[in-house]
């Protein structure tokens, strides 16, 4: 059976010219055989039925192509009608710099009577970078211009010749910008307030005058809180919780909390200034409000670390710190010591040894908490070692003496308690918090156990892992904490001489002879250690300067300069393994220049620019030496500057020094 193909079929139906023609020449062909008059009439006529068919087969073709152009030019200008009435502003870019077209819309942005054509969008967009556009990350970008904020996007056309074309749409995206800027403005934002010394004021008060302190306290909180339009509540008696908005924080930074020096400047009867801590937490990241209030209390947390009198703002894991220029207030109580020392005792008790650590270059102070601390475990029957690398000249004295007296198996050397430490390993952290810092920071990550204790103030880089932190800036040295911990870990703990010995010089060093820092609890922690066997004639011993270290202190205090009128800055050049020592002593030492309140002392050493700085407590040089990334406390502290000259170091803390007198102005 045959089934036809229906198309095949009907296209057979359609007429077609050429047959017809075909059929004529075949007649006209046989006419010839039979009459040639018919036949040559009849070649003319089909001669000339080709003729019009050639003719009207061009006719055809040409009135086509007409119609295709035709077609092609009114798309062309609805093309270019549709680019011209675009309602967001478009322009086309030749070799992705000159402008060679825009649209009306376009105009409007740039103002009628502006012509830009043929100029570089960089001459008339100076501001506007579009290097990143087309990047692997970077598909748009964002550009303010004037009042308005734009979203810029881009096609690059292929084009066969060799420019280059792009073509940028510009959205307008003002409203929905106002309304993120409205909603970041309006988010809420929490700050923790802590009265630092209110026992203190209050004890130091006639009973009369108390309520007029608490009254004057709440006023100017209150008041304060008003003009950032805050919500604040009193939950303790001196404890505050404000809430604002995040649109008033920017002035509250540009003014340094001046609520600062409001309440320390209060006279109301008290006898010793009111001192705020302050603890403010933002995110950039989308928080609940608990979660708002956990970053602030750890900011207020890092306030109170690092001695109070100051404001703490932490920004995701960015911290910033505002105030901080007076002296830690002494706590006359002893029940945060009483709790730590139980705490250290369960910890050391539960754990399989104990390790002790320093920091990098020890001195006296770390070297005698570490023995107070390492007696603390024997007492308890633990094993317990030291980290030590190598002696350096401050310590080479103590250390001599030591290994004398048998403690050589009392050290361990960082590689080898890398190599033994288990998880159930306790690491004791003295006279140190900061990772960066300590001798073998490894060893922070092997143990599940850390203790931290320390007088230095609280750093930004600190050591969260600990389960125990005794930081407490106000003590002149982490000797005088160790040895209030131990008259609470067992009345019946007995120190060595030389142990005792120790630790006082540890304080005896930090205190310079009892001149600075100093406040009853560090005569009480002195009398503790005298009564334990220390000997004052042997600190002074372990304390001795030798002959080259005199000499170069000489020679760096006659070059000394003076800045400010009040600080003196010292330069070492001697090339000595004894340059840390020295450093430190000379900035001792120039502080028994008459009309000196602070001192810094800069040398060089194979790695980097090393700084000491001292004071009286009029000027912090915490502050000044925290911005080249060091740290201590007010009147003690210390820098290092990793690849930098003593020209560079010397440029870099001048620099520090003026910002730091500067922002007290401001205030």
């Amino acid at each position: 059976m045959i089934i036809l193909d229906n198309k095949k079929f009907s296209n057979i139906l359609i007429p077609n010219s050429n047959i017809y023609l075909w059929i004529i020449v075949v007649l006209v062909a046989i006419l010839y055989k039979y009459n040639l008059y018919i036949a040559g009439a009849g070649t003319l006529i089909l001669l000339y039925l080709i003729y019009y068919k050639v003719r009207e087969a061009n006719l055809s073709q040409e009135r086509w192509k007409e119609v295709v152009e035709n077609l092609s030019i009114d798309i062309d200008l609805a093309s270019q009608n549709l680019l011209l009435e675009l309602p967001f502003p478009l322009i086309i870019l030749k070799d992705n710099q000159n402008i060679i077209w825009y649209n009306s819309s376009f105009r409007e942005i740039c103002g009628v009577e502006k012509n830009i054509l043929n100029k570089r969008i960089s001459e008339v967009f100076q501001d506007l970078d579009i290097s990143q556009l087309g990047t692997k990350d970077k598909k748009n970008i964002s550009y303010q211009y004037r009042d308005k904020t734009y979203k810029v996007y881009f096609n690059d056309i292929k084009n066969t010749g060799e420019d280059n074309i792009r073509i940028m749409y510009w959205l307008d995206i003002s409203d929905h910008e106002m309304l993120r800027k409205k909603y970041i403005h309006e988010k809420p934002v929490i700050a923790y307030i802590e009265i630092d010394n209110y026992d203190e004021v209050l004890k130091s008060s006639d009973e009369s005058y108390m309520p007029i302190i608490n009254a004057v306290i709440d006023r100017k909180i209150s008041s304060w809180a008003k003009d950032i339009n805050a919500f604040v509540i009193k939950y303790e008696t001196d404890k505050y919780m404000l809430m604002f908005e995040y649109k008033y924080l920017a002035s509250l930074e540009e003014r340094r909390f001046n609520i600062l020096d409001s309440i320390r400047e209060t006279q109301s009867g008290n006898k010793i200034p009111i001192t705020l801590s302050i603890g403010v937490g933002i995110s950039r990241k989308k928080l609940t409000l608990p979660e708002i209030q956990n970053l602030s209390r750890s900011a207020l947390d890092i306030a109170l670390a690092r001695g109070g009198d100051q404001a703490v703002l932490r920004k995701d894991e960015k911290i910033f710190y505002f105030g901080g220029k007076t002296q830690a207030v002494e706590k006359r109580t002893k029940v945060k010591a009483r709790v730590k020392a139980h705490g250290l005792r369960e910890l050391i008790e539960n754990s399989e040894k104990v390790y002790i650590m320093g920091h990098e270059i020890p001195d006296i102070d770390c070297i005698g908490a570490a023995l107070g601390i390492y007696r603390c475990a024997k007492f308890l029957n633990k094993e317990a070692y030291i980290l030590f690398g190598k002696s350096n000249p401050s310590i080479d004295i103590i250390y001599s003496e030591l290994l004398e007296l048998g403690y050589k198996d009392a050290f361990i050397t960082p590689e080898n308690a890398r190599k033994n430490a288990t998880a159930n390993t306790l690491l004791v952290v003295v006279d140190a918090h900061k990772r960066n810092m300590v001798q073998e920071a490894s060893l922070i990550d092997k143990v599940d156990k850390i203790i931290v204790i320390d007088h230095h103030i609280r750093a930004a880089e600190f050591i969260e892992k600990s389960v125990l932190t005794y930081l407490e800036p106000y003590a002149s040295s982490t000797c005088e904490l160790v040895s209030e911990i131990i008259e609470y870990i067992d009345d019946e703990i007995k120190l060595k001489d030389f142990e005792a010995t120790a630790l006082l010089a540890g304080i005896y060093m930090d205190t310079k002879n009892f001149s600075i820092k100093t406040g009853v609890r560090t005569f009480e922690a002195a009398s503790f250690l005298k009564r334990n066997g220390a000997d004052t004639v042997k600190c002074k011993q372990l304390l001795k300067d030798d002959r080259e270290v005199l000499i170069a202190k000489s020679e760096a205090v006659k070059n000394a300069e003076i800045s400010e009128n009040k600080i003196a800055i010292a330069t070492v050049t001697n090339k000595t393994d004894k340059i840390n020592l020295i450093v430190a002593q000379t900035a001792d030492e120039l502080l028994n220049i008459q009309g000196v309140e602070a001192s810094f002392v800069i040398a060089q050493t194979e790695e980097s620019s090393i700084i000491s700085g001292r004071s009286y407590g009029s000027i912090n040089v915490q502050l000044i030496l925290e911005k080249l990334g060091g740290g201590g406390h007010m009147t003690i502290a210390g820098a290092q500057l990793p690849g930098t000259d003593l020209e560079l170091g010397k440029k870099l803390l001048k620099k520090s020094i003026s910002q730091y007198f500067k922002e007290g102005e401001q205030k």
